[in-house]
């Protein structure tokens, strides 16, 4: 019996000491995204490599690889804060990486990472999305959200946070899944302040979380174009009797008039200025962003 009482025991500890173990297996360190770091530098030589042999590949690859880095980027932002860390979105990410490195070299096995944008989606600027996906949205849709912070790569530090409301109501199947007005929440990961050395100012921005209805969610977004808003004096005429409070408060009141000038969006969400100078965005600037995860609402 005391032979017996004792390997129940034993087997009782180690199952106690095995779930700290098990646990911090599930925790993404610093150790982590340093390896993330040093696999994404391979992968730019290998990419540096390949543009002898095959240049437009080599753009592509490229193009994919600074949105893995700014991933890392948003990755160790989160790392910094103490929030936690999904294990299958980082181990998401290297696999990412790692595709990049295979296709670069030429290995058989690194298949062909898609669009974010495929040809059965269209984006939701005009308020509508088609889309064979099960999500409510799904990725590569594009919405604009009119900012209502300013943002200066003068003034802004990385972490910082601001946010910004959905324009028009995006509908899916005939149903409404965003409504105009829905708040959407963005961070700094990023910035360069013009000087001596960058003459030009830049800042990264991406979108985190977005809230509908009251409920918040988690996504993932970048911004592909900066547009200049024409205010309220531009719209008042497009309005007409019927529109409704919420139609005003959602931000049909001030659309959207062009490219802003002096602004080019780079890979990955960079915004940077065309001209000597810092990044200013005023309040009331509309971004383009999208989605780059799915989002299902139910």
């Amino acid at each position: 019996m005391r032979l017996t009482g004792s390997a129940a025991l034993a087997f009782v500890l180690l199952g106690v000491l095995a779930r700290p173990v098990a646990a911090a297996q599930l925790t993404v360190t610093s150790a982590d995204i340093q390896r993330l770091d040093d696999s994404i530098n391979e992968a730019s030589r290998d990419v540096s490599q390949l543009r002898a042999r095959d240049a437009s590949l080599a753009s592509q690859l490229q193009a994919d690889l600074e949105d893995a880095r700014d991933e890392a980027t948003y990755l160790k932002v989160k790392l910094r804060r103490n929030e936690s860390i999904s294990r299958s979105d980082y181990s998401d990410l290297r696999a990412k990486v790692e595709n990049i490195r295979s296709r670069a070299r030429g290995d058989a096995s690194g298949g062909n990472t898609p669009p974010a944008s495929t040809s059965d989606q269209t984006t939701g600027t005009s308020g509508s999305i088609q889309s064979s996906s099960s999500d409510d949205v799904p990725v590569g849709t594009e919405f604009d959200v009119r900012v209502q912070n300013t943002l200066s790569s003068a003034t802004a530090q990385v972490e910082d946070r601001f946010e910004g409301t959905t324009i028009v109501d995006l509908r899916k199947d005939g149903r409404i899944v965003v409504p105009a007005g829905s708040v959407v929440r963005g961070m700094v990961t990023s910035v360069t302040k013009a000087g001596r050395i960058e003459r030009k100012g830049s800042l990264t921005v991406v979108f985190d979380r977005i809230t509908i209805d009251g409920r918040s969610y988690p996504i993932r977004a970048t911004v592909t174009q900066a547009i200049e808003s024409e205010g309220v004096k531009g719209e008042v005429g497009k309005i007409g009797a019927g529109a409704g409070v919420g139609a005003i408060i959602g931000g049909i009141l001030g659309g959207a008039k062009g490219a802003l000038a002096g602004i080019l969006i780079g890979g990955g969400g960079t915004i940077a200025a065309t001209e000597g100078k810092d990044v200013e965005l005023a309040p009331g600037t509309v971004l383009r962003v999208r989605m780059d995860t799915g989002l299902n609402l139910r």
